[in-house]
């Protein structure tokens, strides 16, 4: 009796198998679908850096565009998976961007919305000062703090020369 429940058991699960297989044959015959997944890197980045995109199911290689950048081209890397790198325009707004997909041989684009943000650039420089060297209140501010700090060594020097004669 118990021989026959497991003959019963493992005839049911090969049969099972056994019509599973096609489908997931056929399947991976199919073209691919297009590009699922998007990842950009660093996800907050400055005008003028470099983004790193990375497409899932994009396994030919395809092309990356957005408003906050040219578009670029995207390699295959192995597998499913393409990768691209993209400078951001000296001039792109500073906000939330979409990056839009278009891989070779796949009918469908895939754009995921605000992917990265640009943030509004440093201009460096003077510092916001407008003159060269000390003004005119910086050496009176210098000069001052010089007199005070002589008169106080000296009258503290004067002091200790008085407590010795005691």
């Amino acid at each position: 009796m118990r021989t026959t429940r497991t003959l019963a058991a493992t005839a049911t699960a090969v049969a099972a198998l056994g019509l599973a297989a096609p489908v997931a044959a056929a399947r991976d015959g199919m073209p691919p679908v297009g590009p699922s997944n998007i990842v950009a890197l660093p996800s907050v980045i400055a005008r003028g850096g470099q983004l790193t995109i990375t497409v899932d199911g994009c396994p030919r290689g395809g092309t990356a565009t957005s408003d906050a950048f040219r578009p670029t081209t995207l390699s295959p890397v192995g597998g499913n998976t393409s990768k691209g790198t993209a400078t951001i325009d000296n001039n792109a707004r500073p906000g939330a961007h979409s990056i839009t997909v278009h891989c070779t041989g796949a009918g469908r684009p895939l754009t995921h919305p605000n992917a990265f943000t640009v943030i509004g650039g440093v201009r460096g420089g003077l510092g916001g000062s407008s003159s060269t060297g000390a003004t005119p209140t910086d050496m009176a501010i210098g000069g001052g703090l010089i007199a005070v700090a002589v008169v106080g060594g000296a009258v503290f020097w004067m002091r200790r020369r008085a407590e010795k004669r005691i």
